[in-house]
C-alpha cells in the first residue's frame, strides 16, 4: 500500500511555457510556501512528468506538474465508534452534520467522545489513513455543518477561502423576543469579560466583530423569533454575544441569557443554546465546483420552534 495520497496535478498550457515549476505550483495549484517546503522534503517531492525535479526547473507546454502528499494519521486521537451524520464525502473532503453536545476535537479534560474520535474510527474501519483536520470549529452545544479536510492541501485552500470571505456560512437561531428591525448588522468588538474570562463581551477595546442577521419568523406574542445569521468575522461565541448585546439572546443559552430571562420557563424547552449551522458553501479545491450543503433543524430545535409557534411560555 502506497504511503502517499493520489497526486495532485496540473497540465501546463502554452501561456505557461518556460515558467519555473515553483511558479506553476504557486499560481496554478495554489501551493503555499509552507506546504511547498514540506513537499520538497518528502521522498517523491515535486514531479515533472513523473520525475522528481527541483522547483527551479522550467516547464514546457503539455508538461504535467504533480505533487504527492505523504499519508498522515491522528495518532494522538483514540478511535471510538461514535455515530455521526455524513452529509458529503469524497477523497478530499468530509462534511458532517454535527449533533449538539459533541465536542469537535479532543481538549484538556475531553480526550474521548468527540467528533474526532468518531471520524478517526470511521476512517480506520474503511482502511483509510487521514489526519483529522477540521477547517473550522463549532461550539460543543452548537449543531450543524462542519468541513473536515483530508490533507494539508485541501485544508489550506478552504482556509484561504474562509479568510477571503468567500465561504458561505449561515446559522439558524431561535432567540428571545422579536428584533425591532427585520434585518441588520451588528458591529461590536468582542473580548474576554475581565470578571469572567470564560465569557465574552462587546467592548470598545475588543477585537472587530461583525454579524449580519435576518428575521425569518416572529412567533405569536413576540415571545421569540427564528433568525438567520451570517458571520463577517469568527470570534469565540460571536453570535451568542452579539444577539445578547441587542437584547435578543439565544433561547437555552445558559452563559449569555440576560438576567430578566434567567427565570424564564422557556429555558427548559431546550437543553442548550438554540443555534444550528444550517448552510455551508465553498469552492472545491480540486474540481473548482461550487458546493453548497444544507442541514435541517435538529430535533430539539424543531420541537422548540413548534412550541414557540404555539405562542405560549407555559
Amino acid at each position: 500500500m502506497s504511503s502517499y495520497y493520489d497526486p495532485i496535478s496540473y497540465l501546463v498550457t502554452e501561456d505557461e511555457n518556460g515558467w519555473p515549476v515553483k511558479k506553476v505550483l504557486q499560481r496554478k495549484l495554489g501551493v503555499s510556501r509552507k506546504l511547498m517546503s514540506r513537499i520538497k522534503l518528502t521522498e517523491r517531492g515535486v514531479l515533472l512528468n513523473g520525475t522528481r525535479v527541483y522547483i527551479s526547473a522550467l516547464v514546457k507546454t503539455g508538461d504535467r506538474v504533480s505533487i504527492s502528499l505523504e499519508k498522515e494519521s491522528s495518532e494522538d486521537i483514540l478511535p471510538q465508534p461514535i455515530p455521526f451524520d455524513i452529509v458529503y464525502e469524497d477523497d478530499a473532503l468530509l462534511i458532517v452534520n454535527k449533533a449538539p453536545g459533541i465536542i469537535v476535537h479532543p481538549t484538556h479534560g475531553h480526550y474521548t467522545e468527540t467528533l474526532a474520535n468518531g471520524v478517526v474510527y470511521y476512517w480506520q474501519e474503511q482502511g483509510k489513513q487521514y489526519r483529522f483536520r477540521p477547517v473550522h470549529r463549532l461550539d460543543q452545544e452548537t449543531s450543524g455543518l462542519i468541513a473536515i479536510a483530508k490533507n494539508a492541501y485541501i485544508h489550506q485552500h478552504i482556509s484561504e477561502q474562509l479568510i477571503a470571505g468567500t465561504v458561505t456560512k449561515k446559522y439558524t437561531a431561535l432567540v428571545y423576543g422579536c428584533p425591532e428591525h427585520p434585518e441588520g448588522t451588528i458591529d461590536g468588538p468582542i473580548d474576554r469579560d475581565p470578571e469572567q474570562p470564560h465569557r465574552r463581551i462587546v467592548t470598545p477595546e475588543g477585537y472587530p466583530a461583525l454579524t449580519s442577521y435576518k428575521v425569518i419568523h416572529c412567533y405569536p406574542g413576540e415571545i421569540g423569533a427564528q433568525v438567520e445569521l451570517c458571520l463577517g468575522t469568527g470570534r469565540t461565541h460571536q453570535i451568542r454575544v452579539h444577539m445578547t448585546s441587542i437584547g435578543h439572546p439565544l433561547i437555552g443559552d445558559k452563559m449569555y441569557t440576560l438576567e430578566h430571562r434567567e427565570t424564564d420557563s422557556m429555558k427548559e424547552w431546550i437543553g442548550r443554546q438554540a443555534l444550528h449551522a444550517s448552510e455551508l458553501g465553498f469552492r472545491h479545491p480540486l474540481t473548482g465546483e461550487e458546493l453548497l450543503f444544507k442541514a435541517p433543524l435538529p430535533a430539539d430545535m424543531e420541537m422548540l420552534r413548534q412550541r414557540l409557534e404555539g405562542g405560549t411560555e407555559g
